[in-house]
């Protein structure tokens, strides 16, 4: 037993690096199309999760009073009024979140009309065909280290 697991340890410590270490392979980027309902004291959808280097299509539409949108870090601010859209456009070059927040005062809860953009690295893709990877290695050499004793 203990030496199946000393055996299975470098498998177990690669899979790890290969989880939690930086990937720097980014997948395609794509173009996003969101529709943001803006409406007393919300945003729907409040959290919009999108990959770096997509470019972002934002419908903005207020269901109720005139509404604003507001991106820290994009310098973006949009305005929209009941039964009219807006169409925000950008690109999501930065990874981290940001938020977004009404522009207009639109009632008294208006300071707590905030939403958040997730900018995510394109990394998933690549972790995941590395943890496949290594999967495969150790699954290999446990196999032929067992055939091996068996000879």
């Amino acid at each position: 037993m203990k030496r199946r697991l000393l055996f299975l340890l470098p498998f177990l410590v690669l899979a790890l690096l290969v989880a939690l270490v930086p990937v720097p392979v980014l997948a395609e980027p794509t173009t996003r199309y969101i529709t943001v309902t803006a409406r007393q004291f919300a945003y729907d959808p409040p959290v919009l999760r999108v990959n770096r280097g997509d470019r972002i299509i934002i419908t903005l539409q207020a269901a109720d009073v005139m509404h604003g949108f507001y991106l820290d870090g994009y310098g973006i601010d949009e305005q929209v009024e009941p039964g009219q859209t807006r169409q925000i456009e950008f690109v999501a070059d930065r990874t981290g979140k940001y938020r977004y927040r009404c522009s207009v005062s639109c009632g008294p809860l208006h300071p707590f009309m905030i939403g958040e953009l997730v900018v995510e690295p394109n990394t998933t893709f690549a972790r995941a065909i590395g943890l496949m990877g290594v999967a495969v290695a150790g699954t290999f050499m446990y196999l032929r280290r067992n055939s091996v004793e068996i000879n």
